[in-house]
C-alpha cells in the first residue's frame, strides 16, 4: 500500500457492509459511507429540487418522495441511469474529498465497481455472503419483501465479477468473532497493520 491509502468497502446488498466498517471504526481507523454522503446531499434544497425536475412522477405537491424515486429506480434501468449520473459523482468527490484528510482511510462504498470507481481507491475490501443470508438480513433490516430485495440484488455485479488484484474478500458466514478475525486478515494481507 502506498504512503496514503484509500480503501473501498463494498459488497452486495445485505453482505455486511456496515458490520465491516463498524469493525474498521472499532480498531481506530476513519471510515465513511456513501450513504451518509447520499443522505446528506437530502437535505441541500438545490439537490431536491433537481431530482423533482428530473422525476416529475416522483413527486408530491412538488417536491421529491424518496420512495417513490427508490421504487422507480429499481424497476427502470433509465431511471436509475439518469439517477446515478447525477448522483454518484456528487458522492464521490466528497468521499474523496474526506478521505484525503488521513494516511488511512476507508469508505463504504455500495455500487463500487457497478460505477466503475474502483480504480479511484488504493485496495477494496469486498464483503460477501451467502445469498440467503443476505435476503433474510435486509429483509429483517428494511422490512422489504423478498421480490424487492432480489430487485436490488439482480441491479449490482455479482461478487464473482468483482476481481482485481487490490481486491481483499472477507467472508461475512460466521460469528461477529469471526468477521473480526477476517477484517484483521484483510488488513494484514492488505500490509496496513
Amino acid at each position: 500500500m502506498t504512503q496514503r491509502s484509500k480503501i473501498a468497502v463494498t459488497g452486495g446488498i445485505g453482505s455486511g457492509k456496515t458490520a465491516v466498517c463498524d469493525i474498521l471504526k472499532a480498531l481506530g481507523y476513519p471510515v465513511y459511507s456513501c450513504d451518509d454522503i447520499s443522505r446528506e446531499m437530502w437535505r441541500e434544497a438545490g439537490y431536491l429540487a433537481m431530482l423533482a425536475r428530473l422525476f416529475p412522477s416522483c413527486t408530491i405537491d412538488g417536491k421529491i418522495d424518496k420512495k417513490l424515486l427508490s421504487e422507480l429506480v429499481f424497476r427502470d434501468v433509465e431511471a436509475r441511469k439518469l439517477l446515478e449520473s447525477v448522483s454518484h459523482p456528487r458522492i464521490m468527490d466528497e468521499l474523496m474529498r474526506k478521505m484525503g484528510e488521513h494516511s488511512v482511510s476507508f469508505g463504504e462504498v455500495p455500487l463500487l465497481f457497478e460505477g466503475g470507481y474502483q480504480s479511484l481507491f488504493d485496495g477494496v475490501f469486498l464483503v460477501t455472503r451467502p445469498l440467503k443470508e443476505r435476503i433474510a438480513a435486509v429483509a429483517s433490516r428494511d422490512g422489504l419483501s423478498e421480490a424487492q430485495i432480489e430487485s436490488r440484488i439482480a441491479a449490482q455485479l455479482p461478487d464473482e465479477k468483482k476481481e482485481g488484484e487490490r481486491v481483499y474478500r472477507i467472508e461475512n458466514s460466521g460469528s461477529m468473532d469471526d468477521l473480526r478475525r477476517a477484517v484483521l486478515s484483510a488488513l494484514s494481507e492488505a500490509g496496513l497493520v
